[in-house]
């Protein structure tokens, strides 16, 4: 026996403090929930649910987690996680790995102010036909947007995806 009450449960643990480096991005910090949309020169367009989270751990990254689904089904579309590494001077450093297989390496900058992280593909792996990608990410009255841009070996960089999301 483990001396304790029976179905008693430890109480959840306390969220470890906020490491100094992710403290500007903490706007981002939660789950967010919503829809978006998205299309390509050489795909139709489509509808989805999205659903994000960006946790921490008390060291100086945010984990990030994205799936998809099927607005009409429920049916699962896409998923992909990875970590976010703010710089003080205002850079940042993300790596993505994507259920199909596709890595990213992205770079760019964020604006603690204005609530926004804008990133360039350095390094799209394990894809043979992407050679691109960009994310803007903003949060404004309450909610998360974003645009993803893709360029692919058939085509210059052409907006992808954009959703609208509300924290949950």
């Amino acid at each position: 026996m483990d001396g304790g009450a029976a179905g008693s449960s430890p109480p959840p643990p306390e969220p470890p403090p906020l490491h100094p480096a992710i403290a500007p991005l903490s706007f981002l910090l939660g789950r967010w929930r919503g829809e978006g949309e998205g299309g390509f020169p050489t795909i139709n367009s489509f509808r989805y649910g999205e659903e994000l989270q960006f946790s921490h751990s008390g060291k100086p990254a945010i984990a990030y987690s994205q799936k998809t689904w099927k607005l009409t089904s429920g049916e699962p579309m896409h998923a992909e996680s990875g970590y976010w590494r703010p710089k003080p001077d205002g850079s940042i450093e993300v790596v993505i790995s994507q259920s199909t297989g596709l890595v990213e390496v992205q770079k760019g900058s964020y604006d603690a102010e204005q609530k926004i992280v804008t990133l360039q593909s350095e390094l799209v792996g394990n894809a043979a036909k992407v050679k691109e990608i960009t994310r803007v990410f903003k949060v404004a009255d309450g909610n998360l947007s974003y645009v993803v841009q893709m360029a692919t070996h058939l085509t210059s960089l052409q907006p992808h995806l954009k959703a609208l999301l509300k924290k949950i």
